[in-house]
């Protein structure tokens, strides 16, 4: 039998934080939080309670996470990473290319358009405000994820002969831009949605794009 007292890994000091023997614990802690943190907000969560919601103890949620403020920046991680399970970014399909667009163009504003996607922005804003690094965390895992994959999408579209491009991140950018348009203010300010608008925008946003990019024959 062994006499080996010493804690777990995880529970060690200077174990790496973020990465439990137990992934289960993590991904219950993550999930209470997550509930926690969009529902009253940073300030008003407490590790206690977190630690209650999820059946661990205080000291395990801070052996895995080493504060509340690592605790918020892996659920924004955990967050982004679900919410991307919504929307995948797909150029690669039959079909013209102006048909292609119009698809991620729709699928784009459909996704940013959900109600848990508007409240899950202002909540990483407003904490954003006291703690920088939840914003950086939240755009590395977010939106500039989803700009690389459509800026390789377009790369394969340039060296297929289809379009034009010299620098990719900022037609990415615009094409995007184009197709939110004012409506994404809107939104976020709890104004109307106008499918027919919407259509508007993003059809208008595929011609100036194509008039701006396609290869001529």
């Amino acid at each position: 039998m062994s006499t080996d007292t010493s804690p777990p890994p995880a529970e060690r000091p200077g174990a790496r934080l973020g990465r439990p023997a137990d992934e289960g614990k993590r991904d219950a802690i993550i999930e209470a939080a997550s509930q926690m943190f969009f529902d009253v907000g940073f300030a008003a969560t407490a590790i206690e309670q977190v630690a209650s919601k999820a059946g661990v103890s205080k000291v395990t949620v801070y052996n895995h996470f080493g504060d509340k403020r690592g605790l918020f920046i892996a659920t924004v991680e955990h967050e982004c990473t679900r919410m991307r399970g919504y929307f995948t970014l797909d150029l690669n399909t039959p079909g013209a290319l102006r048909d292609r667009l119009l698809h991620l163009g729709k699928a784009m504003t459909a996704f940013l358009a959900r109600p848990e996607m508007t409240r899950f922005e202002l909540r990483i804003a407003a904490e954003t405000e006291h703690a920088p690094e939840i914003g950086r965390s939240f755009l590395d895992a977010g939106p500039r994820n989803m700009r690389n994959n459509f800026v390789e999408m377009l790369r394969r579209e340039v060296a297929a002969g289809c379009l034009q491009i010299d620098d990719l991140a900022l037609a990415a950018e615009q094409f995007v831009s184009m197709c939110k348009g004012f409506g994404d203010l809107e939104r976020r300010f709890g104004a109307t949605h106008d499918p027919e608008r919407t259509q508007e925008r993003i059809e208008g946003a595929v011609d100036v794009f194509l008039t701006a990019y396609a290869r001529s024959e």
